[in-house]
């Protein structure tokens, strides 16, 4: 069965949907563009894409089955409502909604309607993310306790809507969503801690330099750095295992493992000290080369079509969604903390 596309919202992201799904979908049809600028309308139009007078007229329009929404985050909640009672399935770009209660309304629609409704978390496709969950769920590297991801910029404040609270702007809504999400889906155990550190360094308004600290139950603690403003880069994961250590530098996969070898025996610990540049230490001296062994990291294939060919085949029936609004909640639940966690400048305790 074909589905026929519509998108609201024809900035950045609702022309990346609209070119990337025509291109790459065959299964699906893209139809036409909803916007309130009328330049924006205009443009979709000379791209030969039908320019929808009114969002009434998009949602009248039997043929369109799927809306994409890819507007600023505050008008997520309504217009995903929206659609979802008028009878289409539904994506909505990332954030879902400016608060978990917001998201918790969506879904309820979405049950109401008996239509899909899945959020645009993209990310759980990039390949740096899938190396690192292949080797957590291979166990190459024995079994985690301390997880670093981050991402870094230099171009310092936020751009465009995103440096505007009243838009849902700021990084834990731009980034933290997908880091966020990228954690609690590669680990499968509760938050039970969350410490949040939102600085607003240069945006004036909203969080552009931000540091997250999050503790599961299951004895596994993460790091999530997202900035504005580093002209030096720390790796983009650098994963500590019972077994050894996972480093990928950037997001083009450069990195490597270091483990312990299978053969290496037991480490004894000698009775003198060793001398470094750092004087003299037991710790931190350097594990002895023979007990270890450097390996490539693991050769993984992605296709961020893969989240809508998924999405085609939950409408008809056929698959569970990858990214389900149940888990988005989580997600939201947690930045919903992360918000108060820097308002209290305190951790947060919960069970999430």
């Amino acid at each position: 069965m074909k589905h026929t596309l519509a998108v609201i919202g024809y900035g950045g992201m609702g022309g990346w949907h609209c070119a990337n799904v025509a291109e790459k979908l065959p299964q699906i049809a893209v139809k036409g563009v909803w916007d309130v600028r009328e330049e924006a309308r205009e443009k979709a139009a000379a791209s030969g894409l039908f320019a929808y007078a009114s969002l009434e007229e998009l949602l009248a329009d039997g043929e369109v089955d799927l809306v994409t929404v890819a507007t600023p985050n505050n008008f997520h909640r309504e217009l995903v409502v929206a659609c979802l009672r008028a009878g289409k399935n539904v994506v909505c770009e990332k954030p879902a909604a400016m608060n978990a209660a917001e998201l918790e309304e969506m879904i309820e629609a979405s049950r109401e309607s008996g239509r899909v409704f899945s959020v645009h978390q993209n990310r759980r496709l990039d390949r740096d993310y899938r190396i690192v969950r292949r080797l957590l769920e291979e166990k190459t590297l024995g079994e985690p306790y301390f997880i670093e991801s981050r991402v870094q910029g230099s171009r310092g404040a936020m751009f465009g809507w995103r440096g505007h609270r009243v838009n849902g702007g700021g990084m834990l809504y731009d980034w933290g969503v997908h880091l966020l999400d990228q954690m609690m889906d590669m680990i499968p155990s509760p938050v039970v801690s969350v410490d949040a550190h939102l600085q607003t360094v240069f945006s004036g308004e909203v969080d552009d330099n931000i540091k997250l600290f999050l503790r599961f139950e299951n004895g596994v603690s993460a790091l999530l750095e997202m900035s504005t403003n580093c002209f030096s880069n720390l790796p983009r994961w650098h994963v500590s295992c019972t077994g050894g250590t996972a480093v990928v530098e950037d997001w083009d996969c450069h990195g490597r493992t270091v483990r312990l070898r299978e053969d290496a025996g037991s480490m004894a610990w000698d009775d003198d000290i060793i001398y470094t540049a750092a004087d003299p230490t037991r710790t931190m001296a350097p594990r002895p080369a023979y007990t270890t062994v450097e390996e490539p990291l693991p050769a993984v294939e992605t296709d961020w079509s893969d989240y809508y060919k998924n999405l085609v085949d939950a409408i008809d029936g056929k698959a569970e969604l990858i990214v389900r609004p149940e888990q988005c909640l989580r997600v939201m639940r947690v930045i919903d903390l992360a918000f108060c966690s820097e308002q209290e400048k305190r951790g947060m305790t919960c069970r999430i």
